[in-house]
């Protein structure tokens, strides 16, 4: 704090570093069993001075004296502090590097390293941490899964060179909820589209890894990912995402007076007749049978002036009403892909920005697979349950 007061915000770095020592210390402390020169009965071995090191933080590229030991046995003492949370910021790291070899977007990529606080990095440095995160996010990736009861899968795009132009590559992802009633991030793929070749590659690969149970699967409609689902979760329930299934009609509507309406008239408790009013809108109906009757209603207050949307909602509405077969208190939680939206894409959109075109897939891949074991591991240490199985009550 005399620092800051003395020097001000320039010197935050300086700041971090100290802080980030003392922490480091702590550590030590609690590996050891015992601070320094104290006598312990359940002390094991000791301090054994300081090595200094280099390391690059959001407040800039700081030096740290990293903490030893010495005179105890099993695992040498490492502070978790060095690597912990920084996953996705190596990753960033490694896509930048990649920039300057392959020569791309060198001005974007010197604003990039300079907004994450990097100073340079070495071809050497580039090869070990490749090295070392990429065997960790692959042993992510193929970790066996187990039993999923609730599936969700969505995918985003993301700008990518590929033989020599930039093409628009496809994240393929999946998030489940299994017996331990908290949601994982299940694993993550990247394609050059959503071909039904590609999502089933990806939806084989979760099977291979040990996914089953699957009883409940919510989904865009998307064309491969329809094809690659029936073909290999063929017996799950589907839910078509209602979200996404309300901007569908949008566009599907004739005029902007409908187009304004048709949003409303699927999620909102004021519609069209007194009856519908009181057993609430198409989406919040509280059972399968007063949602099948909200939709009758819909078509039929559409058919005269505008027969094609009419026909429209007739077909492809059902698809969205699958989760009334599921106990009320799960519906909220899978009734649209959402969830994945908010939780995972919008997160992978907030820090793939930085980078606006990645220089190969393994790049790509590399980072949207650190940011999701963050994800993940924030999900696994959630303590309050996603779904509570014994909430069965329809």
């Amino acid at each position: 704090m005399e620092q800051l007061i003395e020097h001000g915000p320039g010197e935050i770095a300086s700041v971090f570093a100290r802080a980030f020592e003392l922490a480091m210390q702590i550590e030590r402390e609690r590996f050891l069993g015992a601070g320094l020169y104290e006598r312990t009965p359940g002390r094991q071995g000791y301090a054994n001075g300081y090595k200094p090191k280099r390391i690059d933080t959001p407040a800039g590229t700081v030096s740290v004296q990293v903490p030893k030991t010495a005179g105890h046995d099993g695992e040498p003492f490492y502070p978790r502090s060095l690597e912990r949370g920084r996953r996705s910021v190596r990753a960033v790291m490694l896509a930048v590097a990649e920039m300057y070899i392959k020569g791309v977007s060198t001005r974007q990529a010197e604003a990039v390293m300079r907004e994450f606080g990097i100073e340079s990095l070495s071809s050497s440095q580039v090869s070990r941490a490749a090295k070392l995160l990429d065997e960790e996010l692959d042993a992510w990736r193929t970790r066996q899964l187990g039993e999923v009861k609730y599936l969700i899968l969505d995918a985003r795009y993301e700008k990518m060179r590929h033989g020599g132009v930039v093409r628009d590559a496809a994240v393929l992802s999946a998030i489940g909820i299994g017996p331990d009633e908290r949601r994982r991030v299940l694993g993550v793929s990247v394609a050059l589209s959503e071909a039904e070749v590609h999502w089933r590659g990806f939806l084989d690969s979760l099977v291979a890894r040990g996914l089953r149970g699957v009883e409940f699967i919510t989904s865009d409609d998307h064309a491969g990912l329809r094809a690659a689902r029936r073909a290999v979760l063929g017996g799950a329930t589907w839910q078509r995402c209602q979200f996404h299934l309300a901007q569908n009609a949008i566009h599907h509507a004739p005029n902007a007076e409908i187009r304004k309406r048709i949003g409303a008239e699927l999620r909102i408790r004021h519609c069209l007749s007194d009856q519908w009013r009181s057993n609430g809108s198409l989406w919040n109906a509280g059972t399968l049978a007063k949602a099948e009757a909200a939709l009758a209603e819909l078509v039929a207050s559409h058919r005269d002036s505008a027969l094609r949307l009419a026909k429209w909602l007739e077909e492809n509405v059902p698809e969205g009403l699958a989760v009334f077969t599921l106990p009320e208190p799960h519906r909220r939680r899978l009734r649209t892909s959402n969830p994945m939206e908010r939780a995972v894409q919008q997160e992978l959109k907030r820090r793939t920005t930085k980078v606006r075109v990645f220089p190969s897939e393994d790049s790509l891949l590399r980072l949207v697979s650190a940011i999701l074991v963050e994800i993940d591991e924030k999900w696994a240490s959630d303590t309050k349950a996603y779904i509570k199985w014994e909430c069965q009550d329809a």
